[in-house]
Parts: structure tokens; C-alpha cells; sequence
């Protein structure tokens, strides 16, 4: 990715002056959320060795799938992070918590990865410790439709002997 180019974190800042450095390795992540943010373009420039180094290790090897993670990254079509909340993980916190969403399309569908993840400062570096899928509920635009209601495709039939079979 170019230096002069948007970052795709969604800062407003070029690239070369927002996770640019950090995927670089001349900073560090100053705060949970950056290294979030940071995380998020490194999923959208395919820079897996970030993600992989930016993680907790257990027995010095990645605690993740380096070719899924390879995958998911090459075949998504990365649309922007949202950040929801952030708590601790400031410079001066050891620990801190950051829910966000990451908006994608894969495979023709469009995606919502919604998370918790919590981050630790070890050695004076941020890294993410561990997430959890945040659940969202569905919200219809139109009332449900009942088995027994005219079908919406306006054929006159009830719902289930038409369009709901």
C-alpha cells in the first residue's frame, strides 16, 4: 500500500503516517485501539506476519491459522472497521478492551465481524490476547410473515403452499 494512500483503518490519515509505521515495525502501537486499527489494515494489505507477531504466542508459534488467515484475507473484499468502544488501553494501561466491527464481503456475501477483543501491554508492546464474537440480533424491515398470510409475491396463495414450500 502506498504512504500517501488512505488508510484503511478509517483514521482520516495517510497510511504512511497511521498503521503504516506500525506494520513496519518503527513504532509501536501506542494504545489497544491502535493496534486494532492496525490489525484491521493489515487484514486488507494481506500483511499476515503482522497479524501473526501482534498476537499472544503460546510455545513461540502463532496461536492462529496462518493459511485460513492468508485466505480470508486475499478473498475478502474489506468495505471499513467501526470502532464501538474501547476501554483501558491507553499508554499507560497494561490492559485493554476494544469492540469493533469489520465489514467484508467473501464469496458474494457481505459480513459483519463483530468483537470483543482484549489486548495486553507485555514488555511495553500491545499485543490481542483473545476476542469473542459479539452477537447481534436481526431486526426486520417488514412484519414476519405467518404460514397462513397471502404469500408477498402477490400470486393470491397462502404463504406456505407458495413461495414458503
Amino acid at each position: 500500500m502506498k504512504k500517501d494512500s488512505k488508510c484503511p483503518c478509517g483514521s482520516g490519515k495517510n497510511y504512511g503516517d497511521c498503521c503504516g509505521p506500525i506494520h513496519a515495525g518503527v513504532v509501536a502501537a501506542p494504545t489497544a485501539e491502535a493496534l486494532m486499527r492496525a490489525r484491521y489494515s493489515a487484514y486488507v494489505t494481506g500483511d499476515i506476519d503482522f497479524i501473526a507477531e501482534s498476537c499472544v504466542r503460546a510455545d513461540s508459534a502463532p496461536d492462529i491459522d496462518l493459511e485460513e488467515t492468508q485466505r480470508w484475507s486475499k478473498e475478502s473484499q474489506w468495505h471499513g472497521l467501526v470502532i464501538h468502544s474501547a476501554t483501558g488501553g491507553s499508554p499507560t494501561d497494561t490492559e485493554g478492551v476494544v469492540e469493533f466491527s469489520a465489514n467484508y464481503s467473501r464469496g458474494g456475501l457481505r459480513e459483519e465481524h463483530r468483537e470483543r477483543a482484549s489486548f495486553k501491554k507485555i514488555e511495553g508492546k500491545w499485543v490481542y490476547t483473545d476476542g469473542s464474537l459479539a452477537t447481534t440480533t436481526v431486526v426486520r424491515d417488514a412484519p414476519k410473515v405467518g404460514r397462513n398470510d397471502p404469500c408477498t409475491c402477490g400470486s393470491g396463495k397462502k404463504y406456505k403452499k407458495c413461495c414458503g414450500k
